[in-house]
């Protein structure tokens, strides 16, 4: 099962996931801001603790949470492995359970899993921040798509 929310990023080139990612920075600004509009920061407040980095993780939290993955049993799993020679993969979690949530990158032929026995919203949430981490932050960080 694809699993994704409202607008799925799976981008297919590194252009395509920098512009994602920059695409999303604006709504970051906004999240940050109204957030800190309802906490009830004056002024002064706001210019002290709502800092480049405190947006810039907001963007990364986004960006993350909008990531295409697939939430499978192991047999789904092994077979997409079996299909996709190709990709350098990274497991996350114990070959002792029964279900896999993963993100496959075209951008990179990088795929970041994890396996769950329960609790499928959290070993989604906890795998596209993986997937960010691993796949997507060095590669902006290199510069991407520019």
């Amino acid at each position: 099962m694809r699993y994704a929310n409202g607008r799925c990023v799976l981008p297919e080139t590194e252009a395509d996931a920098a512009e994602a990612f920059d695409s999303v920075g604006p709504a970051a600004q906004t999240v940050v801001r109204e957030t800190a509009k309802a906490m009830s920061f004056d002024r002064e407040e706001y210019d002290e603790r709502v800092t480049g980095e405190v947006v810039e993780t907001a963007r990364d939290a986004l960006f993350a949470s909008l990531l295409t993955v697939t939430v499978g049993d192991r047999e789904a799993w092994e077979t997409w492995r079996e299909d996709h020679p190709e990709y350098d993969v990274h497991v996350n979690g114990s070959e002792h359970v029964d279900r896999v949530v993963w993100h496959a990158s075209p951008a990179t032929g990088t795929a970041v899993a994890a396996t769950f026995q329960s609790e499928e919203d959290a070993a989604v949430a906890t795998l596209r921040r993986q997937a960010f981490g691993r796949i997507y932050r060095p590669l902006f960080e290199d510069g991407a798509g520019e």
